[in-house]
């Protein structure tokens, strides 16, 4: 089987194809989320915290150097934190967004009454015995 043919058959596979769909919504559902947290969720925080953007928040090593005339000769040294907060925001409402939806998912897709399974044949004929014994 050359590899042209096997590339085929992994293609028609559907769970490739389910796979391939999923990552396609996921990326933009990502991209509706990310919209919500900068556009809604860390103003607010920006507001809270006086009016500074979380994307901003930083610690600083070491401030950046000037020279007389005021241009920057080192530049600073930070820690931001502000924008792993953010991602990390991100990463938690997309998370718990995915947990309520397969929630719901999972309510609607309630499995179906199994059915009784069938009594095995050995266990039919000893009831039979017994039950002739009783006799």
């Amino acid at each position: 089987m050359g590899m042209i043919s096997e590339f085929k058959e992994f293609i028609a596979r559907g769970n490739v194809v389910d796979l391939a769909v999923g990552v396609v919504i996921g990326a933009a559902f990502g991209k509706i989320v990310t919209a919500l947290v900068d556009g809604i969720v860390m103003p607010v925080i920006g507001y809270l915290s006086g009016g500074i953007s979380v994307t901003d928040w930083k610690y600083v090593l070491k401030p950046s150097q000037l020279d007389a005339a005021g241009k920057e000769v080192a530049a600073e040294v930070a820690v931001k934190y502000g924008m792993f907060l953010q991602t990390a925001i991100d990463f938690v409402l997309i998370a718990f967004v995915i947990f309520i939806v397969l929630k719901g998912y999972n309510k609607l897709r309630k499995p179906a009454d199994a059915a009784p399974a069938a009594t095995p044949e050995d266990v039919l004929l000893l009831r039979e015995i017994r039950d002739s014994l009783k006799k």
